[in-house]
């Protein structure tokens, strides 16, 4: 198999968008979401959700808004982090 990383990056393009964009749209969002003032006390797992879900919304306002995988991936990261507050309460008796 002859991988092209040209060839990957024409095609994520379209769906992406421009990199310099959407890097520039998420750091934008991640400035805020960082510097709020709940930043420090989110758990690893909350703030990697935040930072994907981020990256994800940039994608969809730099690219193809109608890619079900950008929604689906910020359902997903919210997702994970609710299976993890939820596994971390106590479990009644």
């Amino acid at each position: 198999m002859n991988v092209n990383v040209d060839d990957t990056l024409a095609q994520r393009a379209n769906t992406h968008g421009d990199f310099r964009d959407n890097s520039a749209i998420s750091q934008e969002i991640k400035q805020i979401i960082f510097t709020s003032p709940n930043a420090g006390s989110f758990t690893p797992p909350q703030a990697e959700a935040l930072d994907m879900i981020a990256h994800k919304i940039a994608r969809i306002c730099c690219g193809d808004f109608n890619e079900v995988d950008h929604w689906l991936d910020i359902s997903g990261y919210s997702t994970l982090v609710c299976k993890v507050i939820t596994e971390a309460q106590p479990k009644p008796f």
